[in-house]
């Protein structure tokens, strides 16, 4: 029982933990770097550890922080995101959706991402593997979103100007989505394999040898 009881301690330690890295980073320049209308964001970063140490439910925790957070900047609190301040104005109940459901999403495949590519390789790529998918995903979900919600409307056309939303996609996340992935699948294998060498990611399950 006290094992049980000093596991569940240390999970919500490292979720206390990584909510509050990811409030700090989402409140100073830490946690985005801005260029042009997006921004390079190290936001996922404590997502991607959350959903390591403690699966699905933590990844989609910390992921739902980082989206309240970023639909905040859209009204200037904590920051100010110069495309969200435009789609809030066009559609507050839509902004919201694009700026909170990919994140919560993103974390919360994250987990799932990590345990099962444990289950085929190792716990080390298993890290990087979840680091590189946390920005990935976290932009293929933010993009689409943009595109899906907000496609139609003149902001997004005058932006688009004309050209296919896959190129169009390609194009402006751009150097930004690239830097993303090298450093999130740098930094979270790197504090995922520490975390696990320390005890705070859970073992793999052994599978039983059948008779």
């Amino acid at each position: 029982m006290n094992t049980n009881k000093s596991f569940n301690t240390s999970q919500l330690v490292i979720l206390g933990l990584m909510t509050a890295i990811l409030l700090l980073m989402a409140y100073t320049p830490l946690g985005y770097l801005n260029i042009g209308p997006l921004a390079i964001t190290f936001n996922v970063i404590p997502v991607a550890i959350a959903a390591i140490t403690l699966g699905p439910v933590g990844g989609a925790v910390t992921g739902s922080v980082f989206g309240l957070t970023s639909f905040l900047q859209c009204i200037g609190v904590g920051g100010t995101s110069a495309m969200g301040v435009i789609l809030f104005d066009i559609s507050p109940i839509l902004t919201f959706i694009q700026r909170f459901v990919p994140r919560l999403l993103d974390g919360l495949l994250l987990g799932y991402i990590f345990r099962g590519v444990r289950k085929v390789s190792n716990t080390s790529a298993a890290c990087f593997v979840t680091g590189f998918c946390s920005a990935f995903l976290n932009t293929l979900f933010f993009m689409s979103a943009l595109v899906f919600l907000f496609g139609r409307t003149e902001y997004m056309q005058s932006l688009m100007g004309g050209k296919n939303v896959l190129v169009f996609i390609c194009g402006f996340v751009g150097v930004n989505a690239v830097c993303e992935m090298i450093s999130s699948t740098i930094l979270t294998g790197a504090v995922g394999i520490a975390l696990y060498k320390a005890h705070f990611v859970p073992a793999p399950v052994q599978r039983k040898a059948q008779a």
